[in-house]
């Protein structure tokens, strides 16, 4: 198993529970370093993916598997639901099939009025909203610490600070994969490495259909004595062309709200700030065809998310479209993440998930959002094409 962040432990817990001898290798110090640790903690409902897609099965069912699990292992989980809300006429139509679309994957939504919003949500600006019941908030971090706990109990072979450096078919059939200090041998290699997954597919000899493009998505805080505007969470109808969700408030576990995140190209694949620069990923992502051809088709959505990103007053002009009451003197920028986000050489941003087989290889080639609600539900289908 390469890659240890939420998708890679639990597929290494289920391959165990089959009982399969697993090895874990994670290139960094600990566990969920990269996109597990850094998104937004929400257990997402389904509405959002094409009805018979991966995203769209496995969402509502990993919503229920992912909240029982935290139950069962005393991790912090609130099914709070959320709103989503049309700010203006000309959003209905967008609503209405995000509602049409609830239906049809079995996602327990139902439209509302203003009035009946503004009983969630004081605060919120809105002609019609849809309200959301099984969205839940959860800390994945937590999930993942008892997932390698469990791994450890089980007797997994568990090492942090191992990356995977080369991979070629065993001499008696199977994989070895070379970490630098020695070489793992094994009868299936599975890739769960993310803003990685497209290299180590390449290094264990495929061709990946995709690119890893890294999108990074910042983040602000609602100082503490305005964090009362938002009860809960407040999503925008989104762009049904791209696979971001647009700016959105979100009240976390700790009460603590937090406002993003926009979508901006990041400058290296685990780039958290405007200063992280890899020469190496840069020219990598500038050779590729596909991210020129991405920005051809939506030149005016990356110029404005940049801005927005430059700019406090515009992030904030964001959000006072779901919320009036918020204002620019009201955020304290917070952390950011890194998508990794599966393009097509043509440009197209890939919605749903990648998985891709090979003899005694299964690789998990584009799981972002809402991959970690999924997880678990991910995870069996991928131990499905080991065994």
């Amino acid at each position: 198993m390469v890659g240890g962040g939420i998708l890679g432990l639990a597929v290494a817990r289920e391959l165990t529970s089959r009982g399969d001898q697993v090895t874990v290798l994670e290139k960094e110090g600990r566990w969920a370093a990269h996109q597990t640790g850094h998104n937004s903690n929400v257990v997402h409902a389904g509405l959002y993916y094409e009805p018979g897609s991966f995203k769209a099965k496995m969402s509502v069912a990993g919503n229920r598997s992912m909240v029982a699990f935290a139950q069962e292992h005393d991790v912090p989980v609130n099914v709070c639901g959320k709103l989503v809300v049309a700010t203006g006429n000309d959003e209905l139509p967008g609503l209405n099939a995000l509602a049409a679309r609830a239906a049809a994957n079995g996602v327990p939504a139902r439209m509302i009025t203003p009035a009946e919003a503004h009983e969630h949500e004081p605060e919120v600006a809105c002609v019609a909203a849809l309200h959301v019941t099984s969205t839940a908030i959860i800390d994945f971090g937590a999930v993942c610490q008892v997932l390698a706990a469990q791994l450890e109990t089980s007797g997994a072979d568990l090492r942090l600070n191992t990356p995977a450096l080369a991979i070629r078919e065993g001499g008696r059939g199977g994989v070895e994969i070379a970490t630098g200090t020695d070489v793992v041998r094994a009868d299936a290699l599975v890739n769960c490495a993310g803003l990685h997954s497209d290299r180590v597919a390449r290094l264990a000899g495929l061709t990946p259909p995709v690119t890893i493009v890294p999108f990074r998505g910042e983040y602000f805080t609602l100082k503490p004595e305005s964090a009362h505007l938002v009860k809960g969470l407040i999503y925008p109808v989104p762009d049904a062309s791209l696979p971001f969700l647009g700016v959105h408030l979100t009240r976390m576990l700790d009460g603590s709200v937090h406002a993003g995140p926009n979508a901006v190209l990041a400058l290296k694949r685990e780039g958290y700030r405007w200063r992280d620069v890899s020469a190496q990923d840069l020219a990598e992502t500038a050779r590729f065809p596909g991210l020129w051809r991405l920005a051809r088709k939506y030149p005016r959505t990356a110029v404005d998310e940049v801005l927005r990103s430059l700019s406090r007053r515009r992030f904030a002009r964001s959000l006072a479209r779901l919320v009036p009451a918020v204002g620019r003197e009201d955020l304290v920028r917070a952390g950011a993440g890194v998508r990794a986000q599966a393009l097509r050489p043509d440009g197209t941003l890939v919605q749903d998930f990648i998985i891709e087989t090979a003899p005694n290889q299964v690789h998990v080639l584009n799981a972002p959002s809402p991959g970690a609600t999924c997880a678990l539900e991910i995870a069996k289908h991928v131990a499905d094409q080991v065994t």
